[in-house]
């Protein structure tokens, strides 16, 4: 069993197993001690339980049941009870507001045909998650809570950035790691 920041995981083939993107956030958290924070399209779960350690309430949603199933099981291997995860097409069954959402975007243009896909691909031109997590996610946040989201280059940036100041937010990219074809980069967007 893999350890990841001193988390042991469980993975699964058809969930998302934890990668360059999923660092780039982990190692950037905004995670403050007493926070309730929401970790969106949690897989594994190794974002909502790193957060736990810190934050008074971790809440994970996932799209795909295989991985919120898989994120409880992780949950319970590594012995943390403030953390929550249910099955929710963004944030269809999510009720409250948070000081934190974290979000690893699927960005691929495309269609899911298995639970996997869900994790990779953001619609047909690869944004539409995004854009309607965007356009969703300031009704789910305190004021002065901020919004972490992890995306690719190849889906545009400044289109996020746009759409985040369009929403109320001051965004601006925060980290970024750059690979063969792409970079990946962390949004860090601020309710204001």
């Amino acid at each position: 069993m893999p350890t990841y920041y001193g988390l042991k995981l469980k993975l699964h083939p058809q969930v998302y197993e934890p990668a360059e993107d999923t660092f780039l956030l982990a190692e950037n958290l905004a995670v403050k001690p007493g926070d309730r924070a929401l970790d969106m399209g949690t897989g594994s779960g190794l974002i909502a339980l790193f957060m736990a350690k810190k934050a008074e309430f971790v809440l994970g949603v996932d799209v795909n049941p295989i991985a919120v199933e898989l994120a409880r099981e992780n949950a319970k291997i590594n012995g943390i009870g403030n953390v929550e995860f249910i099955v929710s097409d963004l944030f269809e069954n999510v009720e409250g507001e948070f000081d934190l959402v974290t979000f690893n975007a699927p960005y691929l243009p495309g269609e899911a045909k298995e639970p996997i896909d869900l994790a990779l691909v953001g619609g047909e031109g690869g944004r539409e998650v995004v854009d309607r997590f965007i356009g969703e996610v300031g009704d789910y946040l305190r004021a002065g809570g901020m919004v972490q989201l992890v995306q690719s280059s190849i889906t545009g940036v400044e289109e996020t950035l746009r759409l985040f100041k369009k929403f109320g937010f001051q965004a601006r990219v925060a980290a970024k790691v750059h690979f063969f074809f792409e970079d990946i980069v962390l949004v860090n967007a601020k309710k204001v």
